[in-house]
């Protein structure tokens, strides 16, 4: 086993060079003393010796050089270190190193310098750390507490650090909050209707929308003082529809329902009001949700819709798992508990899960439901991959994308030869490349393009054909001549042939 010539100790401080001062064969034969020295202060300083200490300028240098050896690349300032510390010679040196993934980097810029990383290195490390204050001289106490903690947070976030534009964690909340909103509001509106029903039934047939419902009891409130010159502010609150404002009016005059107190009329108009607040503060969310998806993943939504694409988003945990995920995951997203009872039951498998919802699904016909809905798939999988991984937002691929996924629609429906992928990656790339045009004018000039390739190739299939026609008639030819040839000498016989047919 190597012998131990030198330790890189890696703080959060600095780096440390340490010379082990004992005999290298007893450092390989005896670690058993190496792991009880490192418990004694007085026995672990005679067997290393400080020979320099680097301390870092700065946290950014510390957390710089913690991520290159996270890497296991050997830094320009430990490199220095390195160069400045261990001996100028042709002989052979032993480092102990703590991360062995170190070890070939620092071999590639020092060819003399063997790397170990074994247990008896680690002991020696070990015990560094435990008496580390009192070997660095020039250090206090709480010193390198506080630096391995603030390397600690600053490594800790840089690798959890994102993209504030592009953080899918609130595509995620939002999404989630816009489905409770819509159960709680569809619950409360029922509420609304029934409690105020008791005062005003036939409201609620006039009016089914639970927005303007609730908006009208809160003109209202008592029926009795409807009247007509309500028309016109009672027509604005149904989207300037006068003659169902005229029929609220004249439903109020004569209606069925009880009159109710002041008291109970209020706790109706609160809870109505709360309604309202919380239908308004839905359609907000909403607008957020669109814009923050056209910022994180503006192709998915291109292709699939704000909403569609968020739940996908959602229900794989991120954009980056969803860009991770296979297109015949994606299919099924959503539907894992009829795959699971498919495969239990050994029944058919779901087709799709939370694409459904999307508007290629209900186009198209029920036998081709299945075929568009695992098409859709495979597009969708593309452009999340493109939105995790593009710096740049482009709408360009969804656009693309979302033709392709048109076209085979129609490729289900007429026959017509739909956009293959290589011209429609060709498109989305000029569609992308030109900022000063119109996208208008560039989709048409990349349809354009495109149809001009496919003509192109549909004439030399053309030719081809006419070429591998020609040369089919030749050989015909050939084989015809052939044959007449040879029955022409069969005619003729020889007479040996004719004496042999006479003797039989």
């Amino acid at each position: 086993m190597a012998g131990l010539d030198y330790l890189l100790f890696e703080e959060a401080a600095g780096y440390a060079i340490f010379k082990v001062t004992i005999q290298q064969d007893v450092v390989a034969s005896k670690s058993k003393e190496v792991q009880e020295a490192s418990n004694d202060l007085a026995k672990f300083s005679k067997m290393i010796e400080l020979v320099s200490f680097a301390p870092f300028k700065g946290a950014a240098q510390a957390l710089e050089n913690a991520n290159d050896i996270s890497e296991g690349l050997v830094s320009e300032y430990l490199k220095e270190v390195l160069q400045h510390n261990l001996p100028k010679t042709t002989k052979k040196i032993s480092l102990g190193v703590s991360d062995k993934n170190l070890g070939p980097s620092i071999k590639e810029i020092f060819p003399n310098v063997d790397v170990l990383s074994n247990e008896t290195v680690q002991d020696f490390l070990r015990g560094i750390r435990v008496f580390g204050p009192k070997l660095f001289k020039d250090l206090h106490d709480g010193d390198l507490e506080r630096a391995q903690l603030g390397l600690g947070h600053a490594f800790s976030r840089a690798k959890v650090k994102f993209s504030v534009q592009k953080n899918d964690n609130h595509i995620i909340q939002a999404i989630a909050l816009l489905d409770q909103l819509d159960k709680d509001i569809n619950t409360f509106s029922m509420r609304v209707k029934e409690w105020y029903g008791w005062h005003f039934p036939e409201l609620a047939k006039i009016v089914p929308d639970n927005y303007q419902f609730a908006r009208l009891v809160l003109y209202i409130k008592d029926k009795s003082n409807l009247t007509e010159e309500d028309l016109h502010d009672v027509a604005a609150i149904l989207n300037d529809d006068s003659g169902v404002a005229q029929r609220v009016i004249d439903n109020a005059k004569i209606s069925m329902g009880q009159d109710v107190s002041e008291q109970d009329m209020q706790n109706v108009i609160t809870f109505a009001q709360r309604v309202v607040s919380l239908t308004e503060y839905r359609q907000q969310l909403y607008k957020y949700l669109t814009d923050k998806m056209h910022t994180v993943a503006p192709n998915l939504s291109t292709l699939i819709g704000e909403v569609v694409g968020a739940r996908l988003i959602s229900h794989a945990g991120s954009l980056t798992n969803l860009s991770k995920q296979a297109a015949s995951t994606v299919q099924i997203l959503g539907a894992e508990k009829a795959l699971f009872r498919a495969l239990k039951t050994k029944g058919n498998t779901p087709k799709y899960g939370l694409i459904y919802h999307s508007s290629f699904i209900g186009k198209a016909g029920a036998k081709n439901k299945g075929r568009i809905s695992r098409y859709l798939a495979n597009k969708c999988s593309i452009a999340s991959r493109i939105d995790n991984y593009s710096d740049e937002p482009t709408t360009a691929f969804g656009e693309v994308l979302k033709k392709q996924v048109e076209d085979r629609l129609k490729f289900y429906d007429t026959g017509s030869k739909p956009m293959k992928n290589s011209d429609a990656i060709k498109a989305a790339l000029a569609l992308n490349a030109s900022d000063l045009v119109g996208e208008d004018a560039v989709m048409e000039d990349a349809e354009a393009e495109v149809e001009e390739s496919s003509k192109e190739k549909k004439d030399k299939k053309e030719k081809k054909e006419k070429k591998e026609k020609k040369e089919k008639k030749e050989k015909k030819d050939k084989k015809e001549k052939k044959e007449k040839k040879r029955k022409s000498d069969d005619g003729e016989e020889s007479p040996k042939k004719k004496k042999k047919k006479t003797k039989d």
